[in-house]
């Protein structure tokens, strides 16, 4: 059962549908330089600027941040990391934001953190979630909102390890997201199972799968399970390649982010059934915060929300929460007395970011995919705070330069 999760104090504000860019009254106000990839990955980035668009209201109706209304310059980076620096050159250098933030793909996270790094700005990555943001090329400048690769891995592997597979197969997008996400699940599972061997792997271009060559080479492996990475369109045609090729029939698959509205809404009736998964059980969650937020989403926007939808809000509130810490948008006060340590409210409940590696605690939702009434859907779900999912602080420590 779910624990009881403080609910949001939010107001629901109706009005006119807000602009790609939210323009506040006063010119005093706090510039956030928003980048994303709207245009290559339209299922989870639209909902996402719902979701900031959301946020940015409510916050200037209640009264904006130290007395300040938000106002957030947005960019669309296609999906190219080198027009993500491009856009957030212009954004720091001629639209003078107080700081950067967004992000989808973890190259692009990646390439704006460096960015901000060399220019002494502040980046709040919203989605990316490579462990290198944070770990391996993390700094003083750069915070990161979702659960991670690791943390993903680490909810998933509780429930992996329970299963009677031995042999493993995976199949992951070949840059950085797809990579970590494969290293942490085989060194996480192996650690719980040490029975358990991988026999096959797959990596196939994002955006680019050949999903008949690709659900072949798997089932070549024999295996008894399979880790699925692939999302959005190689997602659906991953599961219509399987389901055709008799790939998942007795087989286990453990599925990063398959749980989410957005992938899970596309696959439709061919949604495969028992798949462990993470994501966003939106039409079956409860709890005070979750309502809220969806009652005030659906009264603006007519729509239940996503799991961007989520991100985008979460983001303005915890960027919001580092601001009002710091008492200041000076970037050292944002970096070193505001945003580390600094809770803030999410739809899923509180969340902090840590002071240690500059990782939120927003967790995410574990369960199984199920077809109901036609439509892919997360049933035996249970929320996993991304606290849990953690490593120890020696560990972090190894893992993040001095």
């Amino acid at each position: 059962m779910m624990l009881r999760r403080r609910t949001l104090l939010a107001a629901t504000a109706a009005g006119l549908a807000a602009p790609a860019i939210v323009r506040a009254q006063s010119a005093d106000t706090i510039r956030i330089g928003e980048i994303n990839s709207y245009t290559a990955v339209p299922a989870f980035t639209l909902p996402y600027r719902n979701g900031w668009q959301l946020a940015v209201e409510q916050i200037n109706a209640a009264g904006g941040v130290l007395g300040r209304k938000l106002e957030v310059i947005s960019r669309d980076d296609a999906g190219r990391p080198q027009d993500a620096i491009r856009l957030a050159g212009e954004l720091v250098n001629e639209q003078k934001v107080d700081l950067l933030a967004g992000g989808f793909l973890s190259n692009i996270g990646l390439a704006i953190s460096d960015f901000a790094k060399q220019q002494g700005k502040l980046f709040v990555a919203g989605e990316p979630l490579s462990d290198a943001l944070v770990w391996q090329k993390g700094h003083r400048l750069c915070f990161r909102l979702r659960p991670s690769t690791y943390m993903q891995a680490a909810m998933l592997v509780p429930d992996a390890a329970k299963l009677k597979a031995k042999r493993w197969v995976t199949v992951a997008p070949n840059y950085e997201y797809g990579t970590s996400t494969v290293k942490w699940f085989k060194q996480l599972l192996s650690a719980a199972r040490p029975d358990v061997a991988f026999v096959g792997e797959q990596w196939p271009a994002l955006g680019k799968i050949d999903a008949g060559a690709t659900v072949a080479a798997l089932a070549e492996a024999k295996p008894d399970a399979i880790l699925n990475v692939t999302f959005g369109a190689d997602l659906t045609n991953f599961v219509r390649q399987g389901n055709t090729r008799g790939l998942f029939e007795g087989r286990d698959v453990v599925s990063v982010l398959t749980g989410e509205p957005e992938y899970l809404d596309p696959l439709a009736d061919e949604t495969p059934p028992g798949w462990i998964v993470t994501g966003y059980p939106v039409d079956s969650v409860t709890d005070a915060a979750n309502r809220v937020f969806i009652d005030a989403y659906k009264a603006k926007f007519g729509e239940r929300p996503r799991m961007g939808s989520v991100v985008g809000y979460a983001l303005i509130q915890a960027i919001a929460a580092g601001i009002t810490q710091a008492g200041s948008t000076n970037t050292d006060a944002m970096a070193g007395k505001g945003f580390p340590g600094a809770s803030f409210a999410t739809p899923f409940g509180p969340a902090q970011w840590r002071a240690q590696d500059h990782q939120s605690t927003l967790g995410t939702y574990v369960g199984r995919t199920a077809l109901v009434d036609g439509h892919g859907t997360m049933v035996d779900w249970r929320y996993v705070d991304g606290a849990a999912a953690l490593p120890d602080d020696n560990t972090v420590k190894s893992l993040r330069p001095a």
